[in-house]
């Protein structure tokens, strides 16, 4: 096996070999009934294989798994991170970048028992971390293949990697068996967040989720070589003309959880989806707008963290 992947163990075996994380599965397959499983509250019974407003139904519908060598260091390490990105989405971002997967419902549909043998694989393949990309609406399959998967050995740490637009009922059926959050906080105006997210409460629900995450995994940990195994880290995505909101953002992140929060301050926005047609997301960050957030980022004394090349 390669690298250090076996350095750090998921806290979902201490709920696997309790019986707790069983009851889990079970309460959260029970919400795919009347989906409630994220802000929308869609309804919709999704356990008879009809798609709520993410557009996925009730089997689990994945567009890759693979290594991945390109989130943040401590996330991605030397083996990489094993990175499962599921299809459909909670939120509707005119500028996504991944819209064909997030919107248009590329990926397949798969077993709980195939979803397992690719958690299992990746594993195998010396991943660091099992990562959890937009995964939310499809987190009962997720759980139950993790059921499966640690019976047959799957112990590295998952990461949950998310939009941020999150129920708290939802975050708190994951308390322990999330070991790495890795969420967004996209935007600080509820105007901005409706028009460019179809989602008006997003400020409000990402807020109330961060603290959530916060009190369950506290800041990131790191081995002798630096890879997680567990803790939060924050994504923030610079947009043009400051549409995201930056300062107020990362001063929510200083002034809620305290300037020892890891903060991945992103500048890698480019024109996708309906952004070329809907100005000024038709163009990308020009360097001065990135300098000036991580000038930001730096005043308000965010010392944990990445930053990327302008």
């Amino acid at each position: 096996m390669k690298g250090s992947s076996l350095s750090a163990r998921g806290g979902y075996l201490e709920l696997f070999e309790s019986g707790e994380l069983l009851k889990r599965a079970d309460a959260l397959e029970a919400k795919l009934e009347k989906c409630d499983l994220c802000p929308r509250k869609c309804g919709v019974d999704r356990k008879s294989g009809r798609p709520g407003y993410c557009g996925i139904g009730g089997l689990p519908r994945v567009a890759s798994i693979n290594l991945h060598a390109w989130e943040e260091p401590p996330i991605s390490g030397t083996g990489g991170s094993g990175t499962i990105f599921f299809s459909g989405c909670t939120l509707r971002c005119i500028f996504c970048q991944n819209y064909p997967i997030s919107q248009l419902g590329v990926g397949r549909d798969m077993s709980v028992e195939e979803l397992a043998c690719g958690m299992l694989d990746l594993q195998r393949r010396g991943a660091h971390n099992i990562n959890l990309v937009t995964s939310t609406h499809q987190m009962p399959a997720v759980v139950r293949a993790l059921l499966s998967a640690a019976k047959q050995g799957l112990e590295i740490p998952l990461v949950y990697n998310s939009s941020g637009y999150e129920s708290l009922e939802t975050l708190r059926l994951l308390d322990g068996i999330i070991d790495i959050y890795l969420p967004d906080i996209k935007y600080s105006d509820p105007g901005v967040a409706g028009k460019l997210s179809g989602a008006p409460d997003y400020v409000a629900r990402n807020r109330e989720a961060l603290l959530q995450m916060w009190k369950q995994a506290g800041p990131i940990r790191t081995d002798s070589e630096g890879i997680a195994g567990g803790g939060m880290i924050v994504r923030h995505l610079v947009l043009p003309d400051d549409l995201a909101g930056t300062r107020d953002c990362l001063a929510f992140l200083v002034d809620s959880l305290g300037p020892q929060v890891w903060v991945s301050l992103m500048n890698q926005y480019f024109p996708a989806h309906k952004g070329p047609s809907s100005p000024p997301l038709d163009r990308k960050t020009t360097e001065e707008e990135y300098e000036a957030a991580f000038a930001v980022m730096s005043e308000l004394g965010i010392d944990n963290g990445f930053v990327q090349q302008t």
